[in-house]
């Protein structure tokens, strides 16, 4: 359908969870859909290379690792974890399926655009079908202790398993035919039990997008592009945009009729601010662009178990409870996250980043031994229990470019904490939760080292900088998506979101994406 000079009806940058329910559903309406991935096609050997060795698991290729998948990005504000890859963040995503609270529907950020709980419902529950949602049926004793911990802080009743987007099929390491899509998927193979699903799932068992969405897209025509990312976008005249692209060293460029970004937060918002404040591209984006950027507003503790102890045996993420009405707990298996060691210590109380910090150096220096004790743990991953500590109470960051203090000649994403609205590096309820854990387990309780020494908080998922909003000095994009100021550019990933969730925020991205691409219009003038 493309045609008159264009590549594409429809290119879509980015395939995480919004990109890859984007380009599904408009390659089944009969658009010409193309995808462009920076990251690789990652093969099940890659994922167990990276559960293996930290220099194929993380990727940053400023500093030569250009092999693996999982990166961190550390601002003056904030620290941000993803991955790069055909699939995006679900490669490392704990597969949790959970709906957004009430509160999130009635936020004022988007009140009166839509009846949101009306709107999402019915995308809610495809994205749910499409992603295998289905309750987790194996707790083992690290769910134990985490309902002990709930039970002393008394919120027993609200523990229970989690809802996983997770094949478990006839039983662990067993193959069978497509279970979801009668016969279109690929074969599946139960989980395995193994606690990775942080690092990847080499093993089919998790519902990654590469093995729903993106499989059935490609099936539906739509092209994939692996290693190919987008540098700058162009509106051309007479409509449809042009998008400088990078691959492999080499630079060029493709025209579409459409453009959806849905490069995770921070890369859509990179791309936006370059081609509106550096390049000159889009000048007409709204001033919101940037802002009003949020984590779930959590904290990341942990406990070390004594020796000997193996609590890694069940999918990383398999169970929760609500110590209040505004906070919500998941334990964490990590099996391939050795690298976390380097980032935990002594386990400290206090508001005051600054204080806290001198509390947490003071600490480790009072005994470095135990510190060093840490560092070498044998059984480390089998010993670990990380827990995520979030909640719906709203923080605020703002991200624009400016100079590297690395690199002074170009410019780069900046954090700045919006007074008063800053993401939180602690949460009392979070210290709290994870000494009730240690007491349950014998284990030691711990503190991320970002978050206490640092005054950083550490998040998985950031939210919003080009959110819905009824006008342009509100959001960024309006109620389909489609930004202010640029007709026939979209945004359809987790920078949309213009509320706090409090919980994982997949299956929202997920349907927001499936809502997005029903009511983009398809026309060629559209």
């Amino acid at each position: 359908m493309s045609g008159a000079g264009f590549d594409a009806d429809v290119a879509v940058v980015g395939s995480g969870f919004g990109g890859a329910a984007s380009a599904l559903r408009l390659a089944e309406r009969g658009l010409d859909v193309i995808v462009l991935e920076r990251g690789r096609r990652l093969a099940p050997a890659d994922i167990e290379a990276g559960r293996r060795d930290p220099r194929k698991l993380l990727w940053d290729p400023r500093i030569g690792l250009d092999r693996g998948y999982f990166w961190q990005r550390f601002f003056r504000d904030v620290g941000i974890i993803g991955a790069t890859g055909v699939g995006g963040g679900s490669i490392v995503w704990g597969a949790v399926l959970l709906e957004p609270p009430n509160r999130f529907y009635a936020d004022p950020a988007w009140a009166g655009m839509a009846d949101w709980r009306a709107e999402l419902a019915p995308h809610l529950a495809t994205a749910a079908r499409m992603l295998g949602l289905t309750d987790n049926p194996h707790l083992g004793r690290m769910d134990d202790y985490l309902r002990e911990a709930a039970e002393a802080v008394g919120a027993e009743a609200s523990f229970g398993p989690v809802p996983l987007g997770i094949h478990f099929g006839a039983g662990p390491g067993r193959s069978s035919p497509d279970p979801y899509f009668g016969g279109e998927g690929p074969e599946r193979t139960g989980c395995l039990l193994c606690g990775g699903c942080l690092a990847g799932c080499p093993y089919g068992a998790k519902n990654t997008l590469d093995l729903n969405y993106l499989h059935l897209a490609e099936r539906r025509g739509m092209r994939l592009l692996p290693g190919h990312e987008a540098t700058a976008i162009a509106p051309i005249a007479g409509g449809g945009y042009e998008i400088a692209v990078a691959a492999g060293g080499r630079r060029s460029a493709l025209r579409a009729r459409r453009v959806v970004l849905a490069a995770g937060v921070l890369g859509t918002l990179e791309l936006l601010l370059r081609c509106r404040d550096e390049l000159g591209t889009l000048p007409r984006l709204s001033p919101r662009l940037g802002r009003a950027v949020r984590t779930n507003s959590e904290a990341v503790t942990a406990v070390m178990q004594p020796p000997g102890d193996d609590l890694s045996r069940g999918p990383s993420i398999s169970s929760d409870f609500h110590p209040d009405e505004r906070t919500h707990v998941t334990q964490n298996r990590y099996v391939g996250g050795g690298h976390l060691r380097w980032m935990l210590g002594p386990l400290v109380d206090g508001d005051d980043p600054s204080r806290r910090r001198r509390q947490v150096l003071a600490a480790i220096a009072r005994s470095p031994v135990r510190q060093l004790r840490l560092l070498g743990t044998r059984g480390f991953e089998q010993r670990l229990t990380a827990l995520t500590v979030m909640q719906d109470i709203e923080s605020e960051i703002e991200f624009r470019l400016g100079r590297s203090p690395a690199r002074p000649w170009r410019r780069v994403l900046r954090s700045r904490a919006v007074e008063g609205r800053r993401p939180p590096s602690y949460l009392a309820v979070a210290n709290r939760v994870t000494r009730e854990f240690a007491a349950a387990s014998g284990g030691r309780p711990l503190n991320l080292l970002p978050e206490s020494a640092g005054g950083l908080s550490v998040t998985a998922h950031v939210l919003g900088g080009a959110a819905i909003g009824p006008d342009p000095g509100s959001g960024v994009i309006d109620a389909r998506h489609e930004a202010y100021g640029h007709p026939g550019l979209f945004v359809a990933d987790a920078s949309a979101i213009p509320a706090n969730l409090g919980v994982n925020p997949s299956l929202t991205i997920t349907a927001l994406g499936e809502r997005f691409a029903a009511v983009m219009p398809v026309s060629r003038s559209g």
